[in-house]
């Protein structure tokens, strides 16, 4: 039984160090040969965690094609996709190609499905170099395979939405399920979204709206994402603010809100999300580049009574929440639909 238990969570698939779980694993065995309870996707695409992708070309200076080399480089050390910096990785969209008899994921071979779990807990072999990515994208056209457990996630991809919109919504969708979760079940009303002009910031001001929330704030950077935020009518107040600059957040949100949800890309955001927080209030950090020391330690030094929450990326139903309001909202389609023609 304790065996059958470690093979659900792929603890089989982990090289080194022996005895962790795949996602702290350094290295996986990315063998496309299945076992029993396994399923192998024929990989047609990536797409990069934002931060993950901004570190990437941040460090290259834009370089498209060192990007891609060090993607490439990661995957072929580790056996997964899994940024050293920044820890983090994205998921992935294919065709279901084999299938164990054991499998309790309900797939079907020929089925097209994203991934609902992070690239770097997913085995993955890279077949064809990335030769389609010009490596200035988030989203990856790629060849090889994936694989994925007996408690791995996948949803089937939809028919009436492109692939490039579902990757993008469903690699985020945690955040605006969560979003929803924590306003139907606290009564906050009040709501600031840093990085609200970003695909989960969007889609979790149109989550807590759906959910009963009146007064939405959004934290944008520059005068154009604010123009755009403006234009798509999700907020009631936006303001212009780096979410790095703890002082400037708190003095462009004004009075604090019952719930700030943290979507920026970059490190630094934690004490400015904090400050935005009533007294009682939550935060939820959906960045990847959140420090959660730099959170807990600086909230206790400013004597903060807020409860902090990690942004899970599973909730139950959070893809078919986030999908409807994609194709609900013109709002959230006019902020994410440009990101993806870039």
């Amino acid at each position: 039984m304790q065996v059958a238990a470690e093979r659900a969570l792929g603890a089989h698939r982990v090289l080194e160090p022996v005895g962790v779980l795949p996602q702290a694993a350094w290295r996986l065995d990315p063998d496309p040969a299945i076992g029993l309870d396994e399923v192998r996707i024929a990989v047609e695409r990536l797409t990069l965690d934002a931060a993950s992708f901004r570190q990437l070309t941040e460090a290259h200076d834009r370089d498209g094609n060192a990007v891609r080399a060090e993607v490439l480089a990661i995957v072929r050390d580790r056996g997964k996709m899994q940024n050293p910096v920044t820890g983090s990785g994205g998921m992935l969209l294919g065709v279901v190609d084999a299938i164990g008899p054991d499998s309790p994921l309900g797939l079907t071979v020929g089925q097209r499905v994203a991934t609902l779990v992070s690239l770097t807990l997913t085995p993955l072999r890279i077949t064809d170099d990335l030769a389609s990515w010009d490596g200035r994208s988030e989203q990856v056209p790629a060849h090889g395979t994936a694989i994925l457990f007996a408690r791995s996630i996948a949803a089937a991809l939809p028919d009436d939405l492109p692939d490039a919109v579902s990757l993008a919504v469903l690699d985020v969708c945690g955040a605006p399920a969560a979003t929803a979760r924590v306003v139907a079940g606290s009564g906050a009303r009040s709501v600031v979204v840093l990085g609200a002009a970003g695909k989960s910031g969007c889609l979790s001001l149109a989550a807590a709206r759906a959910a009963g929330a009146t007064g939405l704030t959004g934290v944008v950077r520059t005068d154009a994402e604010a123009a755009a935020l403006t234009e798509s009518g999700l907020a009631d107040r936006i303001v212009v603010a780096d979410a790095t600059d703890p002082l400037a957040v708190a003095a462009a949100v004004g009075t604090p809100a019952e719930l700030t949800v943290v979507c920026v890309d970059v490190p630094g955001a934690e004490h400015g999300a904090i400050l935005a927080t009533a007294d009682g209030g939550t935060v939820v950090f959906f960045s990847m580049a959140t420090s959660f020391p730099a959170a807990a330690l600086g909230a206790e030094g400013m004597a903060a009574d807020v409860t902090m929450l990690v942004g899970n990326g599973y909730t139950p139903g959070h893809a078919a929440l986030a999908l409807d309001l994609y194709r609900a909202n013109p709002g959230v389609r006019a902020l994410i639909d440009p990101r993806l023609a870039r």
